[in-house]
């Protein structure tokens, strides 16, 4: 159902339309947001004059719907199949999992842990074990889980990690001061929370 807001006449008092309407293409009106709605906000109901009914809810549903589309979304999980499985006590195999972004927190916290005080390749293990939410139906995945997963399984997860912190790459286009030839440097370290 379509509900417009009707323009006051001289000297009356304008009228609450409850939901704020954006009138779009021929065909194409209704509420922002709604299938079928427009992201742009109402018009002015009078010359210049703003919709004097929308209350400040309204207005900023309104501006919310404006600026939430799709690629306005942060996406912050991510799932992924492992190549050959994380094998329980059980012996289950579990692949399919789930991994976050990672926090500033999740990469500073491991460094005082004490194993990768000792080991900094142990690093890896624990800032993964942070991250994933999710593997297989397991009910936590932790550092332990990731010590235990075979190495083609690490390896995979270290560079989901990075593919997903660093948008997709660590790649930066160069070109060559000699003969101007453009080539790929690798910016990112060789281990999870280097640079």
């Amino acid at each position: 159902m379509r509900r417009t807001a009707a323009r006051p006449s001289a000297g009356a008092a304008p009228a609450d339309t409850g939901t704020a309407v954006a009138a779009g293409p021929a065909g194409h009106g209704g509420p922002a947001g709604e299938p079928g709605g427009s992201a742009t906000a109402p018009p002015a109901t009078g010359a210049g004059t703003p919709d004097a009914s929308r209350t400040a809810p309204d207005v900023l549903r309104t501006a919310t719907d404006v600026l939430r589309t799709a690629s306005d979304v942060l996406r912050t999980e991510f799932p992924f199949h492992l190549p050959r499985g994380y094998v329980d006590e059980q012996g289950t195999v579990h692949r399919d999992g789930v991994m976050r972004l990672s926090t500033a927190r999740d990469e500073l916290i491991p460094l005082r842990d004490l194993r990768v005080q000792e080991n900094p390749a142990y690093l890896s293990v624990v800032l993964l074990g942070r991250v994933i939410t999710r593997l297989g139906t397991l009910t936590s995945v932790h550092d332990g889980v990731v010590e235990n997963m075979f190495a083609s399984d690490l390896a995979f997860l270290q560079d989901f990690y990075r593919q997903i912190n660093a948008e997709g790459h660590t790649r930066a286009a160069v070109r060559c001061p000699h003969c101007s030839e453009p080539f790929e440097v690798e910016l990112g370290g060789s281990r999870l929370g280097e640079s």
